[in-house]
C-alpha cells in the first residue's frame, strides 16, 4: 500500500506541490485576515504619484496673547562695566526687575518651582525663590505701550569686571518682566517673561544678546522661546553688518560655553516665498528643525524638511487660511486706494 502511494505521488508530484503551496495560502491568509481584520494596511502607490502617502502630524495650537516684549537697542555698546539699555514694550503697565550676577541653579529651581510650588507672578516671588542669590537688583515700572529704554549698570563699588571663566555658575543679567496689574493677572495667561542675557567682560567677550526667554503661565506651565529660521526682507542681517570671521568666533564661543544650538549653516534668499514652489507665501513651520519654508500648497508633498532634509514629526500654520485672506485683501485695498479715480 505505501509502494503504491509513493508511485502515485510520483507521478503526480506537480499537482502535489500545488496543492500545497495553495493550502499555505489560504492558512497564511487566514492568519493575517484574523490579526488584522477587514481593514488590511495596503500601499497603493504608481510612479507618477508624487503625494506622500503619510501625512505630517499637524500640532495643535492654540492662540494666547503676550503682554511682555524686550529688546536690546544697543548690543555692540553693552558690557558689564559700561552697562546696557532694554526697551521693554509691553501691552499693559508692567514692572522692569533685573537681576546681575543671577545664580544659574537658583534660576532654574525657580522655574521648577513656579511649575510645582507657587507661580511667579510678582518680582518677590522671584526673589523668594532665588534666595538673594544674586549680586544687584534694579526695577523700573513700564507703563503701557511705553517704548522708553532703561538703563541697567552695576554700581561702581560692586567692583565687578566679569563672571568668571566658563562654565559659569553666575547669568550676567536676568530680566524679569511681571503685570503690574492684579487684574491683568487675571486676564492674561501668561503671567511673566524671563529673559537670560548675556553681556560681554574680560574675560568672556561673547557680543550681548538674548541667550534664552521663558514665558511663564498662570496654569503653571513655562515655555522656552525658540528662533524660527525663516528668510525676511526686512529682519535679516545683512552681510555687511556682520563679518564672517566674528560670526564664526561667536559661534566657537558659544559651543565653549554650551550655549550653542544646532543650528543648520544654510544662507536663505531674501525671501519670503516657499522655497519649493517660489510662488506661495511660507505658511508652515516644520519641527523639530524649526524651519518656516513652505507654502499651504506644498507642505502636503514633503515628509523631509526641503532645507535641512531633517525628517518632519510636526508641523504648525502661522496663520490661518482666513487671516491669509485678509491680510491679501488689505494689501490689495491699500494698493488700489491711493491710484483710484472719481
Amino acid at each position: 500500500m505505501a509502494a503504491v502511494f509513493l508511485v502515485t505521488l510520483y507521478e503526480y508530484s506537480p499537482l502535489f506541490y500545488i496543492t500545497v503551496v495553495f493550502v499555505c495560502f489560504l492558512v497564511t491568509s487566514g492568519l493575517v485576515l484574523g490579526w488584522f481584520g477587514l481593514g488590511v494596511p495596503v500601499i497603493l502607490r504608481n510612479s507618477e504619484e508624487t503625494e506622500s502617502s503619510t501625512r505630517v502630524l499637524k500640532k495643535r495650537m492654540r492662540q494666547v496673547k503676550n503682554p511682555f516684549g524686550l529688546e536690546i537697542p544697543h548690543p555692540a555698546t553693552a558690557s558689564v562695566t559700561k552697562g546696557i539699555t532694554l526697551t521693554p514694550d509691553c501691552l499693559e503697565d508692567c514692572i522692569l526687575t533685573c537681576y546681575w550676577g543671577c545664580s544659574v541653579q537658583k534660576l532654574h529651581e525657580a522655574l521648577q518651582k513656579h511649575v510645582y510650588c507657587f507661580r511667579v507672578k510678582t518680582p518677590q516671588a522671584l526673589e523668594d525663590a532665588l534666595y538673594s542669590e544674586y549680586l544687584y537688583r534694579q526695577q523700573y515700572f513700564i507703563k503701557k505701550n511705553d517704548k522708553e529704554e532703561k538703563y541697567c549698570q552695576l554700581p561702581e563699588d560692586a567692583q565687578v569686571v566679569d563672571f568668571g571663566p566658563v562654565p559659569r555658575s553666575r547669568y550676567p543679567l536676568v530680566a524679569l518682566l511681571t503685570l503690574a496689574d492684579e487684574e491683568d493677572r487675571e486676564i492674561y495667561d501668561i503671567i511673566s517673561m524671563v529673559a537670560v542675557i548675556h553681556i560681554p567682560d574680560e574675560s568672556y567677550r561673547l557680543s550681548c544678546r538674548i541667550l534664552y526667554q521663558y514665558l511663564l503661565l498662570a496654569q503653571g506651565q513655562y515655555h522656552d522661546l525658540k528662533q524660527l529660521f525663516m528668510s525676511a526682507n526686512s529682519t535679516a542681517p545683512s552681510s555687511s553688518d556682520t563679518s564672517p570671521g566674528e560670526s564664526s568666533t561667536d559661534r566657537s564661543l558659544l559651543e565653549k560655553a554650551g550655549l550653542a544650538e544646532d543650528e543648520p549653516e544654510l544662507h536663505e534668499e531674501n525671501s519670503k516665498d516657499c522655497v519649493v514652489c517660489q510662488n506661495g507665501t511660507v505658511n508652515w513651520v516644520l519641527l523639530p528643525c524649526r524651519h518656516a519654508c513652505l507654502c499651504d500648497g506644498c507642505i502636503k508633498y514633503f515628509q523631509q524638511c526641503p532645507m535641512c532634509r531633517q525628517f518632519v514629526q510636526e508641523s504648525f500654520p502661522l496663520c490661518s487660511k482666513k487671516e491669509q485672506d485678509e491680510d491679501e485683501s488689505t494689501h490689495i485695498l491699500q494698493d488700489v486706494l491711493p491710484g483710484r479715480v472719481f
